[in-house]
């Protein structure tokens, strides 16, 4: 069976489907079922590149306290900024998350707001 850690700062929607798939048919694992369903079903209608049993999923959920740390990495992953910036140049990575987040997405999961895309 997948194991899953629903409070990693990334969590993948595959590996939320690859557990239901694993579970579902397991009585003892009927309580897991229904919670990994109703995520599923929050995220239902939130577009995504994933499609599973008729419907279109996001991939990746970022937790709110990991944004701003994303933000910074997506930034220089794609190039937009260089990754080793001179020790005189600052960036308010908090105020350029929350311009980032405007394009995300909020959905709860175990009390905790992730952000998706």
């Amino acid at each position: 069976m997948t194991d899953l850690d629903l409070t990693n700062d990334i969590i993948d929607v595959r590996d939320i489907i690859a557990r239901i798939e694993d579970i579902e048919n397991d009585d003892d694992k009927r309580g897991e079922t229904i919670m990994l369903m109703a995520i599923m079903s929050d995220l239902d209608g939130a577009g995504g590149d994933e499609q599973w049993r008729g419907d279109w999923y996001p991939i990746t959920l970022i937790a709110d306290s990991y944004f701003t740390d994303y933000a910074r990495e997506l930034l220089e992953d794609c190039g937009d900024l260089p990754r080793e910036l001179p020790h005189y140049i600052e960036i308010d990575w908090e105020a350029t998350a929350r311009n980032i987040r405007v394009d995300y997405t909020p959905v709860t999961i175990n009390g905790f707001t992730y952000w998706t895309r």
